[in-house]
């Protein structure tokens, strides 16, 4: 009798094959550079680490099956991804990508894959008539973050995939904000998911980690091709961090979503905070897009103060939140975009967009929700 398994189950199960081999249950850590042949004749399963690796195989395997792709592949950050992923776009081709990406992806985009031969198109991919317009004969491919960082923009995934795939364009997502416990990319037609690992899966701001899944054979295929010619690859001790993360994953995530809901609801009776930007009020924009293609809304808010000197007096007297640069791991976190996620888009750019010097990201972590109110609170007001 075959089991179906559920997410929860799927998260430590996934990938009996490669565990039966030693009988453990918790996967070794293979650190191993190189592989004895079997016989001259004789194919081996792995021969050399940057090419396969059973710990990361291991955790590749169960990353497939959680986003129902045909096969993952882990890389040492979420930007090596990103780049392996964009080898797929060959110079003269047209890329349409959301107007509000995280900095390090916007970075690489204009200063390496455009002087490389790349065209871009940046827009808010939420109105799908922007996209539509954009559309060009060489436009070999449409780069969605929803929800994106930091200004929380939610795209309809199935609606951008349509008009893609009408126009044999693919469709690339970032999923590392909802993760596939709560969204599922490839379930809605995407063609190439794409995670930092280093947040959510991983959980525990221990590691940095990156990965891509692809849809098809044909996808994944042409992915493993750069993969193993680039290098990058996520080393077997990061692997298995990385897997010991994603065994909690859906219990942090549920923890995580119930803390940021209360946090955002309790901010919204704040003078001080001029705007807050959460997927999951109510009349927040493209929230009923985010009730029809996810389960949750994840624990991602950003807000905007009544001065600058309030957006430091914040980052200066939090106790409980850290001021420091990352999300997505147990602990909660307070990032300044302006001279940390997003320091490199120009200013004009980023005043026009809301990000300026009172704009704060916040990353919800697990601790009790009461003292992360009352931390909160004393900042604001103390």
């Amino acid at each position: 009798m075959v089991i179906v398994m559920r997410f929860e189950t799927l998260c430590l199960h996934a990938d009996k094959n490669i565990k039966d081999e030693w009988g453990t249950l918790s996967m070794p850590i293979c650190q191993s550079a190189t592989f004895v042949h079997k016989g001259v004749d004789v194919e081996s399963e792995y021969s050399y680490s940057r090419l396969s690796n059973p710990t990361r195989r291991h955790l590749e395997n169960t990353v497939a099956s959680l986003e129902g792709g045909y096969a993952a592949y882990a890389f040492s950050t979420g930007m090596t991804a990103i780049n392996v992923a964009m080898m797929l776009i060959k110079p003269g081709e047209h890329v349409i990508a959301t107007d509000d990406l995280y900095g390090g992806a916007l970075r690489l985009f204009r200063k390496v894959n455009e002087r490389n031969g790349i065209e871009f198109d940046f827009v808010d991919t939420s109105d799908i008539n922007n996209v539509e317009k954009l559309i060009k004969k060489n436009t070999k491919l449409i780069y969605l973050e929803t929800p994106s960082n930091p200004l929380m923009q939610v795209t309809d995934i199935k609606r951008i995939v349509e008009l893609a795939h009408k126009n044999n364009i693919l469709v690339y997502v970032d999923n590392t904000f909802l993760t596939p416990y709560y969204q599922k990319p490839i379930e809605l037609g995407v063609d190439i998911v794409v995670h930092s690992g280093t947040k959510y899966l991983g959980g525990h701001n221990d590691t940095l980690a990156g990965f891509v899944v692809a849809k098809t054979k044909e996808l994944g295929e042409e992915i493993l091709f750069y993969s193993k010619t680039i290098g990058g690859q996520l080393s077997p001790f990061d692997s298995f961090l990385i897997e010991r993360g994603i065994k909690t994953l859906p219990i942090r995530m549920d923890r995580i979503n119930d803390n940021a809901y209360k946090i955002a609801n309790y901010l919204r009776t704040e003078p001080k905070i001029k705007k807050i930007y959460y997927v999951g009020f109510d009349d927040f924009k493209g929230h009923e897009i985010i009730i029809k293609q996810s389960k949750g809304y994840g624990g991602m808010i950003s807000i905007e103060v009544e001065s600058e000197e309030l957006a430091k007096k914040i980052l200066k007297d939090v106790k409980i939140f850290q001021y420091a640069e990352s999300l997505g791991g147990v602990d909660s976190l307070i990032t300044y975009p302006m001279l940390q996620t997003h320091a490199d888009v120009p200013l004009e750019e980023r005043n026009r967009r809301g990000i300026n010097n009172r704009f704060l990201r916040i990353s919800v972590g697990i601790e009790n929700v009461d003292d992360l109110i009352e931390d909160l609170k004393q900042a604001i007001n103390g």
